[in-house]
């Protein structure tokens, strides 16, 4: 890599553990290179995107960018259960409350159907209930 290219990659990458951190403070100590030791597969072509031009635009915080996820799995049948938990769980870390996250699932029972939309909502619980956190008249 050429000196230009490795300082903007690395840039990127440390935009990519600001958001993390945004996403979830528990992540702090993330490190984008650690990705290659537990998925190989994974290019940097991949985590360029991701972190370095996709979650780390301007115009949206962390907290809408997580609420956004959250309502596209849904419509994609909340098929992907562990993703849909980790997303719930930094939404939560990002400052939404259980009733957005209700709420954003909710509203995409019109776009992917009331059994996605039920299948994300059992998600949700699962998370609030393994977080132990109850919104006195806010939960789901």
């Amino acid at each position: 890599m050429s000196d230009a290219f490795q300082k903007m990659f690395q840039q990127m990458m440390e935009q990519g553990q600001d958001m993390a951190r945004a996403l979830n403070p528990a992540l702090d100590s993330f490190k984008g290179f650690d990705f290659a030791k537990m998925w190989p597969t994974m290019s940097k072509d991949m985590m360029e995107m991701w972190f370095g031009n996709t979650f780390n635009r301007e115009g949206l915080d962390a907290k809408t960018r997580l609420l956004l996820t959250i309502g596209a799995l849904t419509v994609l049948g909340a098929q992907a259960e562990a993703q849909m938990k980790i997303a719930i769980r930094h939404a939560l870390e990002a400052g939404a409350t259980q009733r957005e996250i209700a709420e954003t699932i909710y509203q995409m029972s019109m776009f992917g159907g009331l059994p996605a939309m039920t299948k994300a909502l059992e998600i949700a619980q699962a998370v609030f209930d393994e977080a132990g956190k109850t919104e006195t008249g806010d939960s789901a």
